[in-house]
């Protein structure tokens, strides 16, 4: 059994998807051994090919996302940021004002063998900044509260991309068109003020000739990118209404499309088979010549809920790579399966439970009282106890800070002065007396979660039992597709699940707290916070980031926006029939260096 701990360096790791010691660089000059595969266990199954969506924003579809594109960088697992050569090359070609170029490598495709140009990358700016979309629409009424998704009523003469971008943060800085060069391989963004995360700010992009094809009614790929290109530069509002309904919803998928356009590469794998709610088989790309290239021909993630199921999938030699959630009982059950290695260790993951402040199924949290009452009767010190010392021993402790991982610096500073004390234990008589305040009796509270994960259902439980204590009446609104709900308007009243840390960006948390960013699900808005969060966007200087840092931890406790919980416990499993895995505690954690896994020699 192997431990892995969260060190120093990492302790300063941000959140910015609903999304994990040191080795080199990832590289894989070794060829690929043919008809190799593996099997490997998620807990939820994929669902969207455009991560970058409020949608799609998931863990599920970041893993796949991340194995079948490549892009300009990627983090290791010590973690550091790596530049991705092979695929292309980024500058900062200018610092007043800030001006960065990126450039395709010649002779980069994606796997129909259309070339990666700019027109993939004005596209990818175009959604993920914003800066084209048509002023104040606000999509809430146009969405499906039982699926997350768009309905068909959204209007059509809409420039809406999906994106969750707002003005003040990354990509939206970049207000004016990018500029194309070098035959079209390049494109150079201007910011309007400095950003300090410039380097996280430009996402892997989709294909622009699949999504000019689609949306513009095209059939040569070639007119399709130039259409793109020209709707972009002239500001087409028709056009860009259809390129972003498109990018929106067009890569949604639950099972293998038909049309392959749908699921291209530029990766070291592409997908080959997906059946719903089952598996997704990924094989190696055979026209890949980036710098990743994989060993073991097929990947096959196999979607397995139950984390004790998972635990028997791999003692019965149907899986060989699990990475559940951590429970008494999975630690208990892997002791007893043979021939396999365990990691333990600190996740890059936080367990927190959010509460709807706007737009939610009952509008009960609308009012500060009420939220404040129900944070009270959380049981967060019971769901310790009883879930996680199991596991991690006396030492697991409550995580009290919504920006700063615990043993962060400036962790101990903010906790001490945020609030979160106050929810440190229940107190069912100050939510009763906060609830007479608002005059409000036996309010409800669809609470949203996961009902396949053993360890939520848990918590679920214990919050229903502790809550009804002081008169809420919390509904089991569990689902298996919680993931597609998330910010779903009307859906749900509060929420359970996990933060996944996909960067160590000082500014990873603004996504999550910033009025109308990607991560903001609970339709906070904060005036004051949104001020800390673009000061935050632009300050380099380390000592200053913690202290405004500081500032947007105590605003948002202060804002009744809900608690957090734990620090998640780790465990990846893997039997002898595979080498090579070495999780990371930032996304795509087990997944990262796919290319480097091995089948390993028969002893």
């Amino acid at each position: 059994m192997r431990i892995r701990r969260i060190g120093a360096a990492v302790a300063a790791v941000g959140v910015v998807a609903l999304v994990m010691s040191g080795c080199a660089a990832p590289t894989a000059e070794s060829g690929l051994d043919k008809g190799t595969s593996v099997n490997v266990a998620w807990n939820q199954p994929f669902y969207s090919y455009n991560g970058m969506t409020s949608f799609g924003n998931a863990t599920a579809n970041a893993n796949i996302i991340y194995m079948t594109m490549d892009w300009f960088n990627l983090y290791d697992n010590e973690p550091k940021l790596v530049k991705n050569t092979e695929f292309g090359s980024y500058e900062k070609v200018s610092e007043d004002p800030l001006t960065v170029k990126y450039t395709i490598k010649d002779g980069v495709k994606w796997s129909d063998g259309t070339a990666v140009d700019a027109a993939d990358m004005l596209l990818n700016w175009a959604a993920n900044s914003r800066s084209l979309d048509t002023p104040d629409f606000d999509p809430a009424e146009f969405t499906d509260p039982d699926t997350g998704e768009f309905t068909d009523a959204f209007p059509k003469d809409i420039v809406f991309f999906d994106s969750g971008a707002t003005p003040d943060s990354g990509l939206g800085l970049v207000h004016d068109v990018p500029k194309i060069g070098d035959d079209g391989r390049s494109i150079t963004m201007v910011y309007e003020t400095p950003y300090v995360d410039w380097e996280l700010a430009f996402p892997s992009a989709l294909p622009a000739h699949v999504v000019g094809k689609n949306a513009l009614d095209l059939t040569d790929n070639k007119k399709a990118k130039d259409a793109v290109i020209k709707a972009i530069q002239d500001k087409d509002d028709k056009s860009l209404a259809s390129l972003s309904s498109f990018w929106n919803s067009g890569f949604n998928f639950t099972e293998l499309p038909k049309d392959p356009d749908l699921y291209l590469s530029t990766g070291p794998y592409t997908i080959s088979s997906f059946k719903a709610d089952q598996f997704i088989t990924l094989k190696a790309n055979p026209d890949y010549t980036g710098a990743h290239k994989p060993t073991i021909e097929e990947v096959t993630i196999r979607f397995i809920g139950d984390p004790l199921a998972a635990v028997q999938a791999l003692q019965n030699g149907d899986v060989d790579v699990i990475s559940p959630q951590a429970t008494a009982d999975i630690t208990t059950a892997l002791d007893g399966v043979k021939n396999v290695t365990v990691i333990k260790g600190a996740e890059g993951t936080y367990e927190h439970i959010d509460l709807q402040i706007d737009k939610s199924k009952n509008g009960t949290f609308s009012d500060p009282k009420v939220r404040e009452a129900f944070m009270k009767v959380i049981p967060r010190q019971e769901i310790i106890d009883k879930l996680i010392k199991p596991i991690v021993g006396e030492d697991a402790t409550l995580r009290d800070s919504q920006i700063f991982v615990p043993g962060a610096e400036g962790y101990d500073d903010s906790v001490k002065a945020n609030g979160s004390a106050a929810y440190a234990e229940v107190d069912v008589e100050g939510a009763k007396a906060l609830l007479a305040e608002a005059g409000v009796t036996s309010p409800k509270v669809c609470f949203l979660y996961s009902s396949t994960n053993p360890r939520r259902v848990n918590e679920f439980q214990l919050i229903q039992t502790s809550a009804a204590l002081a008169g809420f009446v919390v509904e089991d609104c569990g689902n298996e597709n919680w993931g597609g709900l998330l910010g779903t308007p009307g859906a749900y009243d509060a929420s359970l699940f996990g933060w996944q840390s996909t960067s160590l960006g000082v500014t990873s948390s603004g996504p999550t707290f910033e009025t109308g960013g990607i991560n903001n699900m609970t339709f906070f808005s904060n005036a004051e916070a949104d001020k800390v969060i673009k000061k935050l966007n632009g300050e380099f200087d380390p000592e200053k980031q913690i202290e405004l840092q500081k500032q947007l931890d105590k605003l948002i406790w202060d804002s009744y926006y809900g608690v957090t919980v734990f620090q998640f416990p780790g465990v990846t499993a893997y039997n002898n029939k595979i080498d090579g895995v070495d999780p990371s505690i930032l996304s795509p954690t087990i997944f990262w260096n796919i290319w480097d896994w091995k089948v390993a020699a028969k002893k």
